[in-house]
């Protein structure tokens, strides 16, 4: 007789309500894997399927990485919890550390959250508080992007761009934000390899946002750098640069939703290094640990944090938090996730990898309703023609076929979008392009 916890064992499906799933569908043909390691996923029966997607854009040192496995097992014979608030632990600091090592210069302090939704509403709570605490306390609206997604939060779906995720919350959503249009113009940018050259125009519409709101209302602009689950729409050329040079005129924080560009997906450990564009504040979560334990937060500058840093000492500067804000386990993952990454190059192996992806998926250009290719670092998406009166379809058989022919993506709605792992080799990047090709092909 099996185990509850056997593997093995069919499991009953019926209790749980999976995220962002199609629930009845699932549950009719359910896709589970029980166990990982490096580049592949093991099904309870026992394929093997080659991870396209890092997991979920996380697991960016690949699964299960040894160190970090090695490390987490110390923790845990070690502490198990500490409380956060007025007490903590050694980890929580010598994580912080490490991490503001690495972050862009300036960037000297960080509020650990657990999850990207999580580090958004941080972000922004902050980007309010700052102002008023500056004594700008008319500086309250926030700008979003359209087809921006900032997490779960009503904070992050306030911001957001994403229809589908706003509309059954529309009543209760935060008030006064407005929103950038995208970049996605395949009129204009349709295959472009790497970041496009046409759009950079498109930041001067925070210009009159400005003039509309006027700048003495406006607190903060949040984008993704690279917007990953709107299916990697990439910057154009010129446009953080602009966004940045907008903000700073006006007096505007600029947040950088790092979640899924992070920790070694563009060949850097923050987009920073790739654009050379410098925000106020960054949202990580997702890579910090390679996916190993759920952990997030926010980077922010000397003088946003010491903003806060001001009145009698015995008092609470900024009323925030979780209980498990720096969780013992997940500050040691991620002070092993970003020791893997530097003992092991990750960062310059993605730029290595990146031309070999970009050449392997641009390949897939004049395959069955294929209608553009878009790529950066380790990130490459296939945008398909809809199917006629029911747009998302195709995209999910695709799916369907990559995961019943041993290959793991993203999909969303009509678009397939890879994100290996920087530890994938030059041949796992070619199965995964193969393994799309020949779906693509048999969902014609």
């Amino acid at each position: 007789m099996h185990h509850p916890s056997d593997p093995a064992a069919a499991p009953d499906l019926d209790a749980l309500w999976l995220p962002f799933t199609h629930n009845r569908y699932f549950k009719r043909h359910p896709r589970l894997v029980s166990a990982a390691e490096g580049m592949y996923y093991t099904t309870p029966d026992g394929r093997r399927i080659l991870d396209g997607i890092s997991g979920l854009w996380c697991c960016n040192a690949g699964h299960r990485h040894p160190k970090i496995v090695e490390a987490v097992k110390r923790a845990v014979d070690q502490l198990d919890y500490a409380m956060a608030f007025q007490v903590h632990h050694p980890g929580a600091f010598a994580l912080a550390k490490a991490l503001t090592a690495v972050a862009p210069a300036g960037f000297e302090h960080v509020f650990f959250t657990n999850s990207g939704s999580e580090s958004v509403d941080t972000a922004l709570k902050i980007a309010l508080a700052f102002h008023q605490a500056r004594g700008d306390a008319t500086r309250t609206r926030l700008i979003g992007r359209a087809k921006g997604y900032h997490g779960v939060g009503f904070g992050g779906i306030s911001v957001g761009g994403m229809a589908n995720n706003r509309k059954a919350f529309s009543s209760a959503l935060l008030p006064g934000v407005d929103h950038l249009p995208h970049t996605h113009d395949l009129a204009h940018m349709a295959y472009s390899r790497g970041q496009p050259h046409w759009g950079a125009h498109l930041a001067d519409e925070l210009e009159r946002l400005v003039a509309l709101h006027d700048a003495s209302t406006l607190a903060a602009v949040i984008v993704e750098p690279m917007q990953g689950s709107a299916g990697v729409i990439v910057p154009p050329v010129g446009y953080l640069e602009r966004l940045r040079e907008i903000c700073t005129r006006h007096g505007l924080l600029l947040i950088f939703d790092e979640v899924i560009t992070g920790f070694t997906r563009l060949g850097a450990m923050f987009s920073t290094e790739r654009f050379g564009v410098v925000p106020d504040l960054i949202t990580f979560a997702k890579g910090i640990t390679s996916g190993m334990v759920p952990l997030g937060g926010v980077l922010v500058t000397r003088a946003i944090h010491d903003a806060f840093m001001r009145g009698p000492e015995h008092l609470i500067e900024f009323f925030h938090g979780y209980t498990y804000s720096g969780h013992p386990l997940a500050c040691a993952a991620g002070l092993a996730a970003l020791e893997v990454y530097r003992q092991e190059e990750l960062c310059a192996r993605a730029r290595l990898l990146e031309p070999l992806l970009a050449d392997a998926i641009h390949g897939l250009h004049g395959e069955p309703n294929v209608i553009d290719i878009r790529n950066l670092g380790l990130a490459a998406a296939v945008e398909l023609a809809p199917r006629p009166g029911e747009p998302g379809l195709r995209g999910m058989q695709v799916f369907h076929h990559c995961f019943d022919h041993g290959l793991m993506l993203r999909y969303s709605g009509d678009i397939l979008a890879l994100g290996p792992a920087a530890t994938a080799s030059e041949s796992e990047l070619a199965q995964m392009v193969d393994g799309l090709r020949a779906a693509i092909r048999a969902c014609a």
